[in-house]
């Protein structure tokens, strides 16, 4: 008792850490419990799925109703697809006309361009010298082949949606943007503006490739994908490439070690051995070599970052309009029967003339 009352904090302590320790360990197990059970349940759910994979289709009987369960996962199904459509929002065309001539997409066209040079000079963003931002072969032309307007006008609205999310991270340089193939000037333009892979479509959306290479530091890196995380439009970043600026991949140096200058002050001072370094051991030995500092007074480097070069592959995901309800509307046809009839069909498409002609008569 006499030990208990002098180390009295101590045992109090010791209790408390044990209680704390109970706990801890009561909690692991409990979570480790529910865990197990979260694992077993979704075993389970999958041998179901693969169950009812492998069971023939069938509408039910009694109880059971395929039909209408179909039926209520269709609207859930439709409901989620109306909610994602107000994240994938549509980025309009430049211009966006409900026609748009040869004439109205060049004006747009030099316009837009210059417009994304005047924003990238004020955030501070490095072009290459009369970038066009890979509308070279459309920049110098006022007439462009038949059927080709409407897909460029597309792409120069996203282009410029991508250029704005790059501006406002404030990157350092963009190296160049490249785009799919759709028109025949196209054919002739520079490898760095297009793309080899073409866009693909779906049944629920478009999906068409964009590539964008830039220099930037780490924090503007972030700065990019958050904007493309946080942007109402359907950007997807598919692949991100990241090395140093000016590192060659795969490249080995060979040549020699370059010399670094030492300060002449500091071995003739420190140099001594016992003073400020270890004593060398064992025959022959010699004492370590001195570290290098730099002059007094200026602070090591602790982080030195290297810029980075960035190549993003971006797809733009455009979403279909949804599609009707298979069937279209119902009509009341002749003696109380319903015909379902495509939006805008006339009866008689559907109508007999017997039919027809019995209509008539009544």
């Amino acid at each position: 008792m006499d030990w208990i009352k002098r180390n009295l904090y101590f045992v109090i302590g010791a209790v408390v850490a044990l209680a704390l320790l109970g706990g801890a360990g009561w909690y692991l197990y409990s979570k480790l419990t529910l865990n197990d059970q979260k694992s077993e349940a979704l075993n389970k759910a999958y041998e179901d799925l693969k169950n009812f994979n492998k069971q023939p289709v069938h509408p039910g009987n009694g109880p059971v109703d395929n039909i209408k369960a179909a039926k209520e996962q269709t609207v859930e199904l439709r409901s989620f697809q109306d909610k994602v459509r107000t994240t994938f929002g549509k980025i309009p065309p430049i211009p966006h006309l409900p026609k748009i001539t040869d004439r109205d997409f060049s004006f747009a066209l030099s316009r837009t361009i210059s417009t994304l040079r005047l924003d990238a000079t004020n955030f501070g963003v490095a072009l290459p010298p009369d970038y066009d931002f890979s509308f070279l072969a459309q920049s110098k032309k006022a007439s462009f082949p038949p059927g080709t307007v409407e897909p460029l006008s597309v792409q120069l609205g996203e282009v410029k949606a991508l250029c704005d999310i790059l501006f406002q991270a404030k990157i350092n340089a963009l190296d160049f943007l490249r785009r799919e193939r759709v028109s025949p000037d196209d054919a002739t333009g520079s490898a760095t503006d297009y793309l080899g892979d073409k866009a693909v479509t779906n049944d629920m959306a478009i999906l068409t490739p964009y590539e964008i290479v830039f220099r930037c530091f780490s924090p503007e890196l972030a700065s990019v994908l958050g904007n493309f995380a946080s942007s109402p439009r359907g950007f997807v970043a598919k692949t991100v490439n990241v090395e140093q600026e000016g590192a060659m991949m795969g490249v080995e140096t060979t040549g020699p070690t370059p010399n670094i200058p030492v300060n002449p002050v500091i071995p003739s001072r420190y140099a001594e051995e016992g003073r400020y370094s270890r004593p060398a051991f064992g025959p022959g030995a010699t004492a370590p070599a001195p570290a290098v500092t730099g002059p007094r007074g200026v602070l090591p480097t602790v982080l030195d970052e290297k810029k980075l070069r960035v190549t993003m592959a971006i797809t733009v995901v455009k979403l279909l309009p949804p599609k009707e309800q298979p069937g279209g509307p119902r009509r009341p046809g002749p003696r109380g029967t319903t015909f379902s009839l495509p939006e805008g069909a006339p009866y008689s498409t559907l109508a007999g003339p017997s039919q027809t002609q019995a209509g008539k008569g009544r």
